[in-house]
């Protein structure tokens, strides 16, 4: 026969148990109420991205050392040192593409930043390589007249490149050409790689010299 006092207790327990799933389910009601509360009263807003543009790719062909324009239409920043950073990074997208023309490893990762400065002289122009990387606030330039585009090139990049004076060439070639096709502007091209200057890309292609970048649009049937 079981003691009163633990019925009682037994009872004073099984209620208090009863009393507590009550609220625990009254309060994760509450919980939930208010976070429904909360989704609706924000609104839903769609990421902004940039409308697709027409961008010119200069592309380039191992099988015949040739470089041909290719259109793209591409989501680009307005900021021009951003959309040129775009528009190679696209480039350098198709380059790492199975079955490339010209496959180098990489893609779009590959160009850290493009800065645009004011175009100089020839002579002046030697010493800008070395700048860019500790004064980028001239990447702010005019907004008329030609310009200096700065490529700083990633160090992996670099380092995967195929070596060979073609290969690197086009490379190169294809980088000023296709700056120059959505840029205008942009008249020479110099190449930093992790932001400071180095001696060639892979051991062929001068990377220490400015290149001008109209040298290096192709006419039609035209090879580097």
């Amino acid at each position: 026969m079981i003691p009163r006092y633990q019925t009682v207790l037994f009872c004073i327990l099984l209620l208090a148990s009863i009393v507590m799933g009550v609220v625990l389910w009254q309060l994760r009601e509450r919980a939930h109420q208010r976070l429904l509360a909360g989704q609706d009263s924000t609104p839903t807003q769609a990421p902004l991205v940039a409308p697709p543009e027409q961008a010119t790719l200069v592309v380039a062909n191992d099988a015949d050392s040739s470089m041909l324009s290719q259109i793209q239409s591409l989501p680009l920043p307005q900021d021009p040192g951003a959309r040129a950073r775009a528009i190679l990074g696209k480039l350098l997208d198709l380059y790492a593409a199975p079955n490339a023309a010209h496959p180098v490893p990489g893609g779009a990762a590959s160009v850290a930043q493009v800065f645009l400065l004011r175009a100089q002289s020839p002579d002046a122009a030697a010493n800008t390589a070395s700048d860019a990387d500790t004064d980028t606030s001239e990447s702010k330039s005019s907004n008329t007249g030609p310009q200096l585009a700065v490529v700083n090139l990633t160090g992996s990049f670099v380092a995967s490149h195929p070596s060979g004076i073609e290969t690197e060439t086009l490379t190169v070639l294809s980088i000023c050409a296709t700056l120059h096709a959505n840029l205008p502007r942009v008249t020479q091209v110099r190449f930093l790689v992790d932001g400071q200057p180095r001696p060639t890309l892979a051991g062929h292609a001068d990377l220490t010299r400015t290149y001008l970048a109209t040298d290096a649009v192709p006419t039609a049937g035209d090879h580097p």
